[in-house]
């Protein structure tokens, strides 16, 4: 889901740049001391005695293995238990997390050394090393080990990382080396311009490998199972079907001094108004994002509602082993066929705005222009040419009715969203019958997986701050595609960008353009249907809450609770 350099630290990349100059970023713009000096310069606000957060989240942790998460949830999770060579902090800036500051590079890029604080211990008091990080990259890329993002993330960007996939090259030759205990060195295929923002990844994150080994197939499985480096502890977990989490904070976390909050309390809310009404009476600080409009109509105007625009592209998937989405016409028929205006305005109403395309505005720039200015639209709703185009697939196939299975997430917004999408397409396309399997979150990431599914509700929040962290999804074979899609030429202008046109950005943004008409108008291979905005509730008392463009959804490290 996925921010080069700062000025004493690190320096956001060129694209990232751009982006923060354009976007709002994610920082809670309250003070951060707990204090608020007044006119007169008398402190208004004092910390609470207690600094415990409760906090409600819609879904469960389908994974706090960080080589084998590859959801929202888990990395958010993640995020807070753990940390990388780098983090993201609340002004949406890349930070040093274990490096002790920035990276240097040889000349042309390629090789990375990274000192790392000498300081940084794993809970059980394990000092964390650089082979921390070369034992998790490792494992990451193992074919054996089968992690979900590990090829989609690594093949042709870090070195070797195809062909230990491809069984031509052994795990140790990697790019990534322990130099000694706090020096690591990664090698590249080839210079990113995204590098800086990639390794803020929570792929990247270090593992303890005698613990690793020591727990076998346990590790992971519940908080007794885990060990973690970050700001908090994980105290209570009972694995992906626990509906409730603790966090405490992590006593030796290196920066430990700078964490204020003792606890986070995280319960399971599916139920929007539940959460709402748990948010009103004082049992939760943050809620889940929300997005009935009955329920946020009550907080319109108050200093409760936080409320902005997520770079998340929401979509349906069209799996390409069912023989009728094998036809384009059918294909192109289902994504013309919602009426998106109606699906962000009437039944989401929370700020969304509908999507005709695949990179959403508002996150990529380049000479400070979105890539949407120069990009096109592609599938806006047309529900008379939807008809025409399914007839001629119709006969195309020799079709008279399609039968699918809808997959999508037992929310009850999830609910809401998939009964209308399903009376749009059956009322529009005539023949076409859709059966609605709602399920629990990580069930609906292994039916995706599985390609167990004829249309999928998915979407994608960005891992790091370029176009190609939607682009790629979809290149033939790709670790994300999962639904057969397959264009050589697009495979040719993805790889194009991924390689001989890293060093030229117009031609790299055109080439990514052309790429994504070719995905959209010419194949219509997904179905985009909105851009997200997120609504949440906050406690006016919560001070330092971050949200993120990419990557983790939120930070809770920089959280007060104030009186």
């Amino acid at each position: 889901m996925k921010k080069s350099k700062l000025s004493l630290l690190l320096v956001l990349s060129l694209v990232l740049s751009m982006f923060l100059a354009a976007c709002a970023g994610g920082k809670d713009t309250s003070k951060d001391t707990g204090k608020k000096e007044d006119n007169k310069g008398a402190a208004t606000e004092q910390l609470a005695d207690k600094q415990e957060l409760n906090v409600l989240e819609s879904a469960e942790i389908p994974s706090m293995d960080s080589v084998m998460s590859q959801d929202t949830m888990s990395f958010t999770t993640l995020n807070a238990t753990n940390e990388g060579l780098y983090r993201l902090d609340p002004d949406q800036k890349v930070i040093p997390g274990v490096a002790d500051g920035a990276p240097t590079y040889n000349d042309d890029k390629t090789v990375i050394t990274i000192k790392l604080k000498k300081d940084v211990k794993w809970s059980n008091g394990d000092p964390v090393t650089a082979k921390d990080f070369v034992f998790a990259w490792q494992r990451a890329i193992d074919p054996k080990v089968a992690a979900p993002y590990g090829a989609y993330f690594m093949e042709g960007k870090i070195k070797n990382a195809s062909e230990i996939v491809a069984g031509k090259a052994k795990l140790e030759d990697l790019g990534i080396k322990a130099l000694d205990d706090n020096t690591l060195e990664i090698t590249l295929v080839r210079a990113l311009p995204y590098i800086e923002s990639y390794l803020t990844f929570p792929l990247f994150y270090p593992q303890n490998q005698k613990y690793v080994e020591a727990q076998g197939a346990n590790f992971a499985k519940d908080a007794a199972h885990l060990l973690f480096n970050g700001p908090f502890k994980m105290t209570k977990w009972d694995g992906p079907t626990g509906t409730e989490w603790v966090m405490e904070k992590n006593d030796t976390y290196w920066n430990a001094k700078d964490v204020t909050l003792t606890k986070i309390n995280v319960n399971v809310s599916k139920d929007p108004q539940a959460s709402a009404n748990a948010f009103t009476a004082g049992e939760a600080d943050i809620t889940p994002k929300l997005a009935q409009a009955a329920i946020l109509s009550q907080f319109e105007g108050s200093d409760e509602l936080l409320r902005y625009q997520e770079p998340s592209i929401w979509w349906l998937k069209m799996n390409e082993n069912i023989p009728a989405l094998k036809n384009v016409n059918i294909r192109k028929a289902i994504a013309l066929s919602v009426d998106k205006k109606a699906l962000v305005e009437d039944v989401l109403a929370n700020g969304s705005i509908a999507a005709d395309f695949l990179v959403p505005k508002g996150f990529s720039f380049l000479d400070n222009k979105d890539f949407r200015e120069t990009a096109g639209t592609y599938l806006k709703t047309n529900k008379e040419e939807a008809k025409k185009l399914w007839e001629k697939g119709l006969a195309e196939t020799g079709l008279k009715e399609v039968s699918l299975v809808y997959v999508g997430q037992d929310t009850e917004t999830a609910k809401t969203t998939d009964a209308f999408i399903k009376d749009q397409l059956e009322k529009n396309l005539p023949g076409l019958k859709l059966t609605i399997e709602s399920v629990p979150f990580k069930i609906r990431i292994a039916r995706e997986d599985k390609e167990d599914y004829g249309l999928l509700m998915g979407g994608w929040g960005p891992d790091y701050a370029d176009p190609m962290t939607y682009m790629d999804l979809w290149v033939t074979g790709g670790g994300q595609n999962h639904m057969e899609y397959s264009n050589p030429e697009f495979d040719k202008l993805i790889k194009a960008a991924n390689e001989d046109l890293v060093a030229k950005p117009q031609e790299r943004w055109k080439a990514l353009q052309d790429a994504e008409k070719i995905l959209l108008e010419d194949d219509a291979a997904i179905a985009p249907l909105y851009q997200r905005s997120v609504n949440l509730l906050v406690n006016p008392k919560v001070k330092g809450f971050a949200h993120h463009a990419f990557g983790p959804d939120y930070s809770y490290q920089w959280i007060k609770i104030t009186k």
